[in-house]
């Protein structure tokens, strides 16, 4: 169907031969460019059931038309760019519901330790390998950082956590941390733990876990959840002007998978000054919306500093993030059920703990809808969904006063949260990407009854919710397809099908990363549809979902991304994906102009100006 990864575009009247009024000009100029799209599957994810058109033509960054190909030929200008799709499925541009785009810019100074498919590491020794080779590549001195990421205990083959004093032997002189894949917690050696000044004489903080050596109140190594975080925030991170020059190479891992909008799913203040910079020097190709962090309100709420719900160059701060238990394979969720085997630190009769009171949940959550500023919460067990409930009830808010209160992850939910959320406006993100990584482990951990029941998205539809379904990268990869192909197949690292009843069609599946975030983040009349008036944010890929076999979807292919009408990625020759500095797009006969101080198309302003229409003459007329 797909030949050659070339995309052929056909360019009407490049070579001004025909003759073209100066009203036509005005239409066709640059900063008014018109282009149609046509010659695949069109599918513009409007209404329940897979819907095609035959094209859409893009303008000034919004869709202005989606219908019939000779409807919009005849209806926009003569001289429109064409792309002909050659059989290739053009849908609105994937929307990232949750995850931690930091991540993207910090991963680059720290060493991947994860288990297969993400990483290569079986064993603590080819942990300890990875970090060692690091260390020698990056000539790291000594007392200096060693950061992993990615590490998962229940991935390797010791099935345990890796301890302090393995970590020592081996890196006697710097400092370690290997920051758990939950992002929930990490492990630390002595020389860490004495930077986080966490000792024998630390208490444990209410809703955090740091793990002891056997008999002994000494730490050995893993904090977790309210005992992690206040490291995590104090890390060492690249400086700023090296994260604004990542700020292109952090948003390919986004473009690269079709999205043009991605989340920064708990930002801290420094990281919400850094964006707000970053989009001041325009160093956003997509969207990115952030979630303010609950545990820095005192810096944020109430301050004319950062407005909420307002995009700026691209940047938006959009909602408060509470994260209220910890994660499911990190075995910190809260749920109401002790888990089957024992809690992180060796607990007996382990529930996991929520990270704050009822009490400080009900404050908080009344807190933000007086200051009508939306929240997200994270909840992934039954009893933290349980607290999440009550603090809405209490608040008096119900679906009516359209709060769309996210409920991210909601993962070992019951059956009868369902209807709770439809009565009280809560709109669940999912995660159903945890059935392949930890399906099996969590079958282990929870029974099969509430692992079955993980990310129940077909039960959500039914009873009439809006859902997404996330990566949480850098918890998992990005990759849309493997999210798709996750919600349909819900099939385990050991082959086992985790939940069938639960799995999804992949029109569904499509919504989950299209129309259901949008509505999440309040940009349904924005983007997430190919409708007229909405942003042309488009993402190109090989082949339709809807026409695949579930076995085929995890070999799809994002081909091109398009935000507002400009290539952001793409490993075609597409038509447009040629623009020089001043965004002139040479394969359409545009030229920079600084007279007119704009994209000219030179036989066209030779015509008007009544100059030769030669190159000489242009570049004279065009001269400042």
């Amino acid at each position: 169907m797909f030949n050659k990864g070339v995309f052929f575009a056909t360019l009407i009247l490049l070579t001004g031969c025909e003759p073209v009024s100066i009203a036509d000009k005005e239409l066709v100029k640059q900063d008014n460019g018109y282009t149609v799209y046509f010659g695949g599957d069109i599918v513009t994810m409007s209404g329940e059931q897979a819907s095609y058109v035959e094209a859409v033509v893009e303008h000034n960054g919004k869709i202005v038309f989606v219908g019939n190909k000779k409807a919009a030929l005849r209806q926009y200008p003569a001289t429109l760019t064409q792309v002909d799709l050659q059989g290739s499925t053009l849908l609105p541009g994937f929307i990232d519901p949750h995850s931690h785009f930091m991540s993207a810019l910090m991963m680059v100074n720290q060493v991947n330790v994860a288990a297969p498919p993400v990483g290569t590491a079986t064993n603590i020794p080819q942990i300890i390998a990875k970090l060692t080779a690091y260390q020698q590549e990056q000539n790291i001195a000594d007392g200096g950082w060693l950061v992993g990421w990615g590490y998962d205990q229940e991935l390797i083959e010791e099935q345990r956590h890796i301890i302090k004093t393995e970590l020592d032997a081996a890196f006697p002189n710097h400092k370690v941390i290997l920051i758990h894949v939950s992002m929930h917690g990490a492990v630390l050696n002595s020389n860490a733990l004495a930077w986080a000044n966490i000792d024998k004489n630390t208490k444990t903080p209410k809703g955090g876990i740091i793990a002891r050596m056997p008999n002994s109140n000494e730490p050995a190594g893993l904090i977790m959840e309210m005992a992690y975080i206040p490291v995590f925030e104090k890390l060492p991170q690249p400086s700023e002007a090296e994260m604004l020059n990542l700020m292109a190479k952090a948003q390919k891992h986004y473009t690269s998978q079709g999205y043009t909008h991605a989340v920064e799913g708990f930002t801290h203040t420094k990281h919400i000054d850094f964006l707000l910079k970053a989009a001041q020097q325009d160093k956003l190709v997509i969207d990115i919306a952030a979630l303010a962090a609950f545990t820095e309100m005192d810096k944020w709420f109430d301050n004319p500093k950062y407005k909420f719900g307002e995009y700026h160059n691209k940047f938006k701060l959009h909602a408060c993030k509470i994260t209220l238990d910890g994660s499911p394979q990190g075995k910190t969720a809260f749920v109401s059920k002790p888990y089957l085997t024992t809690g992180p630190a060796g607990q007996h009769h382990w529930h996991g703990e929520s990270s704050i009171t009822q009490t400080q949940l009900d404050g908080l959550t009344k807190k933000m809808f007086t200051a009508n500023i939306p929240l997200q919460i994270h909840t992934n067990g039954d009893a933290a969904i349980d607290m999440m409930i009550k603090t809405v009830e209490q608040a008096g808010i119900t679906a009516k006063d359209d709060r769309r209160t996210v409920i991210v992850h909601s993962q070992f939910q019951r059956p009868e949260h369902l209807a709770k959320y439809v009565e009280l406006g809560l709109t669940p993100s999912y995660f159903t990407l945890h059935t392949y990584f930890w399906g099996d482990v969590h079958v282990k951990n929870i029974g099969k009854n509430q692992a079955y029941f993980i990310s129940p998205m077909k039960a959500a539809k039914s009873a009439g919710l809006i859902t997404s379904n996330h990566s949480d990268f850098n918890v998992t990869p990005l990759d849309p397809f493997f999210i798709i192909w996750s919600a349909m197949a819900r099939e385990s690292r050991s082959g086992a099908i985790i939940g069938a009843e639960q799995r999804i069609d992949a029109y569904s599946a499509l919504q989950a990363l299209t129309i259901g975030p949008a509505y999440q983040f309040f940009e349904e009349n924005r983007k997430g549809m190919l409708k007229e008036g909405l942003l042309a944010d488009f993402v190109i890929i090989e082949n339709n979902p809807l026409k695949q076999d579930v076995t085929e979807i995890k070999n799809n292919k994002v081909l091109t991304t398009i935000k507002e009408g400009k290539t952001v990625f793409s490993i075609l020759n597409l038509v447009g994906n040629d623009q020089d500095q001043h965004g002139c797009k040479n394969s359409a006969g545009y030229a920079w102009c600084s007279s007119t101080k704009r994209c000219e198309r030179p036989w066209l302003l030779a015509k008007e100006q009544k100059f030769a229409n030669e190159s000489a003459a242009f570049t004279e007329f065009c001269k400042n």
